[in-house]
C-alpha cells in the first residue's frame, strides 16, 4: 500500500524512534509498504517516520544491480572512515537538495526483513544513503547537516515553494 509521505514541519520527522522489538507481519507489512511508497515516489531510500510510524525501520534501493535492494531494522552504524562531501536531497523536503558531508564507508548492522541479524559494509551512495535514512530514526533530517546560514536559506526557500 501507498502511504502518505510526510513532509517538512510534521512532528513525526523529529521523533526519535523506538526500537523494533519483534519482526511480526506488521513490521512485514510495514517494510513492503514502505517500498511500495519510495518506488512511487522515485526515491533510493525511505524511512519509516516519513509515512508516520516512529519506529526504526527503513527501505534502500540505490538501483545498482550489484546492489540489491533491502530493509533495515534497528540499524546501527558501528564503524566509519573517509569524509565525502555530495549533494542530497530528500522525499520529505522534495524540490530542495545541498551538499552534506557523510562518511565515505560504514560498516551496518541491524536485522533484515526475516528479522534476521546481518552486517555489511557499505561505500558510495549505498553508505550515503543508510546514513541519511539511518538519520530519520533519530529526528534529524539533511537539513540539519548543512550551516546554520544555508539551513535558514533552504528553509526560506522551502516555505515559498508552489
Amino acid at each position: 500500500m501507498i502511504r502518505e509521505i510526510r513532509l517538512y514541519g510534521d512532528p513525526v520527522l523529529r521523533e526519535e524512534c523506538a526500537r523494533v522489538e519483534q519482526v511480526d507481519d506488521e513490521i512485514r507489512r510495514l517494510i513492503e509498504d514502505l517500498q511500495e511508497t519510495m518506488y512511487e515516489a522515485d526515491g533510493i531510500g525511505l524511512a519509516a517516520p516519513q509515512v508516520g510510524v516512529a519506529t526504526r525501520v527503513f527501505v534502500y534501493d540505490i538501483r545498482d544491480d550489484d546492489i540489491p535492494p533491502g530493509a533495515l531494522i534497528n540499524p546501527e552504524i558501528v564503524d566509519s572512515e573517509g569524509v565525502v562531501k555530495t549533494e542530497e536531497g530528500c522525499l520529505s523536503i522534495p524540490g530542495l537538495a545541498e551538499i552534506v558531508e557523510r562518511h565515505e564507508t560504514i560498516m551496518v548492522r541491524g536485522l533484515d526483513a526475516d528479522g534476521e541479524p546481518v552486517e555489511f559494509r557499505a561505500e558510495g551512495l549505498l553508505s550515503r544513503c543508510i546514513q541519511h535514512e539511518s538519520d530519520h530514526l533519530d529526528g534529524v533530517l539533511f537539513l540539519d547537516r548543512v550551516s546554520p546560514l544555508k539551513r535558514k536559506m533552504l528553509v526560506r526557500k522551502w516555505q515559498k515553494r508552489d
